[in-house]
């Protein structure tokens, strides 16, 4: 098996795949997750051609733009890997990280867990917040046509698996009920430490942003 030419298909697969996906979660995303992912291996013990595959195909077919169907990522993933010949274990590995790295409102209990996983995971979390993230949630609330902010509708910490699925609140109630709580769920040493200026960051830009909310007085 040769790593390199199956990392090499695996991109070129990726890249055509999300050709014309909604920018939060397009190529770019794939190859910021795939590189934070390799810069977190580094301090890890981990397999490092696993946590390629993984963080190339996490999000080859997002539920979210699948109408909720959380199969079909995995069977994408899985189909391509089988013709790439690769050995049951690693496809099964992979497998079960794409079905596992998802928050899904961060209440669930994790069914999977392996290094390579955390390290995915944690890359996959940082490229939700700090500017990345802003960008990524206020891209993705426009793609969905969603109020940027209401004072009348607060953020709802509370909810269900489903609830988180089909919300369809101001962009900025997600920071309260996803992206400032990733900070206390990174796996990895260095996840942790990143994920502290990312935070840090997006604090800072909500206080700016109520500011001008209220007209900066």
């Amino acid at each position: 098996m040769n790593k390199e030419k199956t990392i090499i298909s695996t991109i070129d697969f990726v890249k055509k795949t999300l050709a014309n996906a909604e920018g939060g979660h397009d190529w770019w995303h794939i190859y910021r997750v795939w590189k934070t992912a390799k810069q977190i291996a580094k301090t890890e013990n981990v397999n490092l051609f696993i946590v390629e595959l993984g963080a190339l195909l996490h999000d080859i077919a997002d539920s979210k733009f699948n109408n909720g169907n959380e199969a079909i990522g995995p069977k994408i993933a899985k189909d391509f890997l089988e013709h790439q010949k690769l050995d049951k274990e690693t496809i099964d590995h992979v497998d079960k990280i794409i079905k596992n790295i998802s928050f899904k409102g961060g209440k669930e209990i994790q069914k999977f867990k392996s290094a390579e996983l955390d390290v995915i995971q944690d890359a996959d979390r940082l490229d939700a917040i700090g500017a990345i993230g802003i960008a990524r949630t206020f891209n993705y609330g426009g793609f969905k046509n969603r109020e940027i902010y209401n004072p009348e509708i607060p953020p709802n910490l509370n909810m269900t698996r489903e609830e988180y699925k089909n919300s369809t609140a101001p962009t900025i109630n997600h920071f309260y009920e996803k992206l400032l709580l990733l900070k206390e769920k990174m796996n990895t040493k260095t996840g942790k430490i990143i994920a502290e200026g990312r935070h840090s960051f997006m604090e800072l830009y909500l206080n700016q942003f109520y500011k001008e909310w209220e007209g900066d007085k």
